[in-house]
């Protein structure tokens, strides 16, 4: 995902989905695409966790 404006962004998002698609499906894009956004912002940060740390806290 290219960084851009977030108002870009969401023009961008509504404009792909398709003609039928309702204001939940428009919702749940940009919801989608904001976690992607915080996640990404939190890689830049250096907020992250080995592949190991991951599997161990999956696994209990």
């Amino acid at each position: 995902m290219a960084r851009g404006s977030i108002k870009q962004k969401v023009i961008e998002a509504v404009e792909s989905l398709p003609a039928d698609a309702t204001v939940e499906d428009a919702m749940e894009r940009l919801y989608f695409l904001a976690k992607i956004q915080r996640g990404l912002e939190q890689a830049d940060a250096g907020d992250t966790i080995s592949h190991d740390d991951a599997k161990k806290r999956l696994l209990g």
